[in-house]
């Protein structure tokens, strides 16, 4: 962005994002930090959050590797865990404000830049660099998987969807690995938890051996491919434009693109309807994995949200495509 541009942007967030804010009116303010400073920005309305999970995190403003601007942002863990426990995780997550959080059925769109440090976790494990959640209120039963997630495994980047259980039918068998005919997404059914993961977008090193974790496929999630895979985690930096609507009833919608060019477009049954869930959803960002072995760090620049793509996705032909 142009220097005088980037001014403009942060005078806009900063008249647009009062210190206080309801939820009905959290689609409604323009966020943005490019992480310049020493502490998060009051125009990016973002924060660390503390608590015991967050304790394998360190967060770091540091000017050395950057994007663009004068700094960014420098997110690592550490083992903190048990290896061998299950259900703990280690985490580096970044927030938004709880005042800020944006109505779960309204759409808006949010982008940021990422660098994977090395050396880049290539083993079958649970990572994520970022994920879109429902609030989870103190009477609703169950594990609410986020309904967007950016994932690593293998040293691959991929994209899933989850939403409540829906039929499914059981994926072809080619060549010994599940594929789905046109018009069926990939995808993992858990009636056990009334959830299920549908496989949206990946890197240009997939294989269908990678996917062999998605053995089903369903009809209640409609792709649009545009010719355009994740970019590789070894690739430098990658800047993700995401437009976010869940809809449970069949109406979400997700846009994902990765440097200008358009990834996935995504439509139908997206998130959670269950008894107990708020009214918002939230986005964090930051390296989270399941208990695991050495450091493993990741750096952020560029955060941005607003309700008008151009803000985010700065082009206004791909605009044209993301509606």
């Amino acid at each position: 962005m142009l220097p005088f541009a980037r001014t403009a942007f942060v005078a806009l967030a900063l008249l647009a994002a009062p210190a206080s804010s309801s939820a009905e009116d959290g689609a409604q303010p323009k966020l943005y930090d490019g992480f310049d400073g020493a502490d998060f920005s009051e125009a990016g309305g973002l924060y660390y959050r503390e608590n015991a999970e967050q304790k394998a995190g360190t967060v770091t403003f540091q000017s050395e590797v950057k994007r663009e601007g004068a700094g960014a942002l420098k997110l690592s863990i550490r083992p903190l865990c048990d290896a061998e426990s299950e259900g703990c995780s280690e985490r580096a997550e970044i927030w938004e404000k709880t005042a800020l959080r944006v109505p779960y059925d309204k759409g808006v769109w949010f982008g940021f830049s990422v660098l994977f440090a090395d050396p880049i976790p290539q083993d079958d494990h649970r990572y994520l660099i970022a994920q879109w959640k429902r609030e989870i209120g103190p009477d609703a039963e169950g594990d609410f998987s986020p309904f967007l997630a950016l994932r690593l495994d293998n040293g691959k980047l991929f994209a899933t969807i989850e939403s409540n259980y829906q039929d499914g039918t059981e994926a072809q068998m080619k060549d010994g690995v599940p594929s789905c005919p046109a018009g069926s997404t990939p995808v993992w059914l858990r009636p056990e938890t009334n959830q299920m993961r549908s496989l949206i977008a990946y890197d240009a090193s997939w294989t269908a051996e990678d996917g062999k974790g998605f053995p089903s496929c369903t009809e209640k999630l409609v792709q649009t491919h545009h010719g355009n895979p994740l970019p590789e985690p070894s690739s430098g930096w990658i800047d993700f434009a995401i437009y976010s609507k869940p809809g449970p009833d069949g109406t979400g919608h997700i846009e994902i693109f990765a440097n200008g060019k358009p990834v996935v477009t995504a439509k139908g049954y997206i998130g959670h309807n269950d008894r107990g869930l708020g009214e918002n959803q939230y986005f964090k960002f930051g390296p989270y994995r399941a208990a695991g072995e050495g450091e493993w760090t990741l750096y952020y620049d560029d955060f941005r949200r607003s309700p008008d793509c151009i803000d985010v996705l700065r082009d206004e032909k791909a605009c044209a495509l993301g509606k």
